[in-house]
């Protein structure tokens, strides 16, 4: 089994030696080669902060190290333009595609469960599967979002590792569909990622259709960060609540306590 090219950063082949050992399904070097796919998908769907950016001349050559296949080109393609524009240029378009549009968003559990109560239960899941594997997150997103989704992936491998992503099949199919409605360039790296799961059947393609014209369930229960539609943006044109507009509401007054012949008692409880 050939090396990873020292061209990729050290910490994709740390984590994707470690993948490999996991994995008896398939062959030392096509594991590698799925992991460290896995792997770049992850990064390159992560905000573009200066140390992404830094970094794109070696993610560059990694990705063109890659052997031939539907995914490396088109994530040759992404690194075309990915590579040759400004650092705030990128990040001002990441924040528009991913964090001020709902259709999107990057956090999968929305599309299969909108803002309902099996969302929460569906996150708590999903961090459970993460814990069980031997993987603890930073905690800096949730465990739906894309970025941390892939990076289990990879290190889990293909079976309990990929499981989220086919689960998530649909949403992901709606996000490229936006992506590619938008002409946004990451659009090839959905199509990259959706190269490497199980076609679309049918029912999944009439599944996205109807995602795209009605949306995903609806009941509030506090997740306003991660989409609640505006009167000016209704979903389908964009909509998505950016973080931070989420107001909690006004704590309840405490208890007082009053003394009364009887001994004490509590006030403003019934």
């Amino acid at each position: 089994m050939s090396p990873l090219p020292a061209t990729v950063p050290a910490i994709v082949r740390t984590r994707v030696r470690a993948a490999v050992r996991r994995r008896a399904s398939m062959s030392p070097r096509a594991a590698e080669e799925r992991a460290l796919l896995l792997r770049l998908l992850s990064l390159l769907t992560q905000y573009p902060d200066d140390e992404l950016s830094e970094q794109r001349p070696r993610l560059a050559s990694a990705v063109a190290a890659l052997p031939r296949s539907p995914a490396a080109r088109e994530l040759g393609r992404f690194m075309d333009w990915f590579t040759a524009r400004e650092p705030d240029a990128l990040a001002r378009h990441y924040v528009e595609t991913f964090d001020l549009r709902r259709r999107s968003s990057l956090y999968l559990t929305y599309y299969l469960h909108g803002d309902t109560r099996r969302r929460g239960m569906a996150l708590l899941t999903l961090a459970r599967r993460y814990r069980a594997a031997g993987w603890e997150t930073d905690g800096a997103e949730l465990p739906d979002h894309l970025p941390v989704v892939l990076e289990f992936a990879a290190l889990a491998g293909p079976g309990p590792g990929e499981a989220p992503l086919r689960l998530h099949r649909r949403g992901l199919e709606l996000i490229h569909h936006a992506l590619a409605e938008a002409g946004s360039p990451y659009r090839h790296v959905l199509s990259a990622l959706l190269s490497l799961l199980p076609p679309a059947t049918g029912a999944d393609r009439a599944a996205v259709a109807k995602l795209a014209a009605e949306g995903p369930p609806v009941e509030e229960v506090g997740l306003d960060p991660y989409g609640a539609p505006t009167d000016h943006e209704p979903y389908g044109q964009g909509g998505f609540a950016p973080p931070g507009t989420f107001v909690p509401p006004p704590p309840a007054p405490p208890a007082r306590v009053a003394p009364t012949a009887g001994g004490p008692r509590e006030e403003g409880r019934r």
